[in-house]
């Protein structure tokens, strides 16, 4: 595509029997956000896996600005551009704030030494606990880490999975509008795996609609949202 991103191309993943992705396709464009929408089971968490090379796609091409993934190891991928922030962010407790984000810091193609500083900037409460271990943190705080871990390999494509889970809607809210910034500030291309439909529709672009490992429907966010009987009828609202 002329405007380079991420392109997803008739991608099927299974595990052994079970088909969890069939015939997928999706388009995230560079300083765009796309929701990836659909009940528990649709195949969401799959696709970012499948996105970010954990888990391989039986068939399909997946390409970053031309360069094709599908056959790289993960490590590679995430130096290519893709950061994976996964459900549940998958922070190391043990470990420091700080040496969080460095950790985060060693997938970047090039060194930044005022990275984390940005990510302070940033997210300003873990700037008073760089020192202390990510099990201290409350669940929003360690959710910024694991968004900030992820920015620190300077990607150009930034996969969430589930961000909002288990959180208050005023940290909901940030996380929201800390999207919004990063698309509008940095032309980050987000793809955002999100239960709560509402609040990924309110940040969004593009939406895609999974059901049962299927694309249902690809439209802007906006349509997907005043469209009742797709909202009732795959996102419980």
């Amino acid at each position: 595509m002329p405007d380079g991103g991420l392109d997803v191309k008739g991608v099927t993943t299974s595990y052994g029997a079970v088909r969890a992705l069939e015939d997928v396709s999706l388009h995230a464009a560079p300083a765009t956000i796309t929701a990836v929408l659909g009940a528990n089971g649709a195949g969401k968490t799959t696709l970012l896996r499948t996105i970010s090379g954990l888990v391989r796609p039986d068939r399909g091409t997946i390409t970053l600005d031309g360069t094709e993934l599908t056959v790289l190891p993960v490590e590679v991928v995430a130096r290519l551009g893709v950061g994976h922030v996964p459900e549940g962010g998958g922070v190391i407790r043990e470990l420091t704030v700080e040496d969080n984000l460095r950790l985060g810091g060693f997938l970047a193609a090039d060194r930044d030494r005022n990275a984390a500083s940005e990510i302070y900037e940033m997210f300003p409460p873990l700037a008073s606990r760089r020192r202390q271990p990510a099990f201290t943190l409350s669940g929003g705080e360690r959710q910024m880490l694991a968004i900030g871990r992820a920015l620190m390999a300077k990607p150009r494509i930034l996969l969430l999975d589930e961000p909002s889970l288990g959180l208050a809607p005023l940290i909901v809210a940030q996380i929201m509008s800390l999207l919004q910034r990063l698309r509008d500030e940095r032309g980050l291309g987000v793809v955002l795996v999100e239960q709560n439909a509402r609040s990924a529709l309110s940040v969004a672009d593009t939406a895609v609609v999974l059901n049962l490992g299927r694309v249902v429907k690809t439209d802007a966010a906006a349509a997907v949202a005043a469209d009742e009987g797709l909202r009732h009828a795959y996102l419980g609202f």
